[in-house]
């Protein structure tokens, strides 16, 4: 059995932002419409630490007819949030995809470049489904990994005519502007303090590893869309609860955010609204079971936990630019019968 190596480098080049958006917009679609199977991840809390060990199975669907083949696999992830202070990613593992006819492993690929390629790109399609069309005032909380990435794909659904970005390390802030001139010659304006950041943007990408809340409600315009991304645990929330109150409010998927989003849950512990606050999954939008923005001045939300059929999507994607390109090294594994 041959099964496809795929670095980290190799996904950059295999997995650009628009063919993962749309990637994405097929996958949330396949979802709506039944085509998927999702189970929710395991999330192991490793002792003493914030890190954790996730484990994300799932099957996707081949889409329309002789478009893809269905996938089956997982992704196996470390979170270690400490990571931003060292050379190394949060989240390090891999992605293992499997082929659903015989079962065979067919391709081992990188999940770090994965995870902050496609995390982004599903941000992009609650931004092109969502945000007001005119939107192009973009705030970003956070200068890590998912910056950079968020603000790739909030360029591909939305014409961009300011950009601002803060960061609890300045240095870091200015690291993330500096790449972004040079990356995508984009002028990202470094701002002094969350508020500043966020005040006048009609598009709020929240993507932190803060515990405790970034973004306050009262400080957001009429009319904007947040894409509340960082946090991933249902003790950990980005934003405040009238943030999320205000706003008309979406997630990847609900099994998932009433388990897991913190960003909800928090406030519903606090009696701030109930379960229908959230008024339905991105696949609901984009099938039309569900309407998106009702009103140019209503605040809409995206709370993103992140779902393996994105990492499915996304890495049957480079598998089968991979084997049509070229790229990548292929190694035996066994799994053959002795005659």
């Amino acid at each position: 059995m041959r099964t496809l190596l795929v670095s980290h480098r190799e996904v950059a080049a295999l997995l650009p932002m628009g063919e993962c958006i749309d990637a994405m917009t097929e996958a949330f679609i396949a979802l709506a419409r039944g085509d998927a199977l999702l189970p929710l991840r395991q999330v192991i809390a490793l002792p003493a630490s914030r890190n954790l060990l996730a484990i994300m199975p799932g099957q996707l669907g081949a889409g329309a007819p002789g478009r893809h083949r269905a996938a089956v696999g997982a992704k196996v992830i470390t979170v270690f949030p400490g990571n931003d202070a060292t050379p190394f990613d949060s989240h390090l593992g891999v992605i293992l995809l499997f082929e659903s006819e015989l079962g065979q492993l067919v391709a081992i690929i990188d999940a770090s470049s994965v995870t902050a390629i496609r995390t982004a790109a599903v941000s992009g399609v609650a931004t092109r489904l969502l945000a007001n069309p005119g939107a192009g005032d973009l705030a970003i909380l956070g200068a890590g990994v998912q910056a950079m990435t968020h603000l790739e794909a909030m360029r591909c659904v939305r014409p961009l005519r300011r950009v601002r970005a803060w960061s609890r390390s300045p240095e870091r802030c200015a690291r993330f502007a500096d790449t972004a001139r040079q990356k995508l010659g984009l002028t990202v304006e470094v701002a002094p303090d969350a508020e500043a950041c966020v005040r006048g943007a009609d598009l709020v990408c929240t993507v932190t590893a803060s515990r405790e809340p970034v973004l306050r409600g009262r400080w957001l315009a009429e009319g904007a869309h947040v894409n509340a991304v960082g946090a991933a645990l249902a003790t950990t929330r980005e934003l405040d609860t009238e943030a999320v109150a205000r706003a008309r409010v979406f997630v990847d998927r609900r099994e998932s955010a009433m388990a897991e989003a913190g960003d909800i849950l928090i406030p519903m512990a606090e009696g701030a609204f109930g379960p229908d606050h959230v008024r339905g999954d991105l696949g609901d939008v984009l099938t039309g079971a569900v309407a998106g923005r009702e009103d140019a001045g209503e605040v809409t939300l995206f709370k993103s936990l992140g779902l393996a059929i994105e990492d499915l999507a996304a890495a049957r994607l480079v598998y089968e630019k991979g084997v049509a390109l070229g790229t990548g090294v292929w190694i035996s594994l066994g799994g053959l019968r002795d005659a």
